[in-house]
């Protein structure tokens, strides 16, 4: 089979590198956001497709037998693209999706829909703000006075908030180096997106521990398809899918 895993995420790289390993076609499609991306096993593609019509495009010339969205949780452009391009094609989509995280005793977390509610929550709760949301989207932040602690893994661009400071790092992290992290920057508040996963999830325990109130935002809502939330269900999906016919 020929599989287009649209990825960027651990799981799509752990995805890719097992079915490479069963004798599969795989292509991997990476945004190209990140300037060094940690590359999966099989053919990589970097860039966009040019909406849906080019994906489904893709899809056709490529003659894909199934295609799966391994995508970061808060990548909801190429979700909507995905599925769009998969009903144009009939070509079967899967959503492989790690959970999102819960909150646990000692935690105090207020739920945001979107940066622009973070930053609206903020004044309340701290004025030494740790933002580890990524390095898009950060004007929504910009008008603030607060200070800022903005860790991502690549520069950021502008507008960003007037008092700052930029900590450019790439995961995992432990619970230990956060924690120093956080009290050497005497950090009030942490904000984050609710991205799931091991590797990030270390700054939520540290906070737990530091008694800090976590601002987290919600996932954006996902096209209804077939979704499984781990690597060997996708394996087991991916058996049963076949062009033309819904898994």
């Amino acid at each position: 089979m020929t599989l287009l895993i649209l990825g960027g995420t651990g799981e799509a790289r752990e995805l890719a590198k097992e079915l490479v390993a069963r004798g599969e076609h795989v292509v991997s499609s990476l945004a190209g956001r990140v300037a060094r991306p940690k590359l999966p096993d099989g053919e990589v593609r970097l860039g966009g497709f040019g909406g849906p019509e080019g994906l489904a495009r893709w899809l056709t010339e490529n003659d894909v037998d199934a295609m799966i969205d391994a995508t970061h949780p808060f990548a909801e452009r190429i979700g909507a693209n995905a599925a769009e391009a998969a009903r144009a094609t009939g070509t079967p989509l899967l959503r492989l999706a790690r959970p999102g995280w819960t909150e646990q005793p000692g935690d105090t977390w207020h739920w945001a829909d979107d940066l622009g509610h973070a930053a609206r929550l903020l004044p309340a709760l701290g004025d030494r703000v740790f933002l580890t949301s990524g390095r898009q989207g950060l004007a929504a932040f910009a008008g603030l006075g607060l200070w800022f602690l903005i860790r991502c893994v690549d520069p950021p661009g502008v507008p960003l908030p007037r008092r700052h400071e930029v900590l450019l790092d790439r995961g995992p992290y432990t619970v230990e180096k956060e924690r120093a992290l956080m009290e050497r920057h005497d950090v009030g508040v942490l904000v984050t997106k609710d991205s799931g996963g091991a590797m990030t999830a270390a700054k939520l325990t540290a906070a737990r521990e530091l008694g800090l109130p976590v601002v987290v935002v919600r996932r954006p809502p996902r096209p209804e398809t077939a979704s499984v939330s781990t690597v060997q269900g996708a394996i087991t999906w991916i058996g049963t899918a076949t062009k033309g016919s819904p898994a």
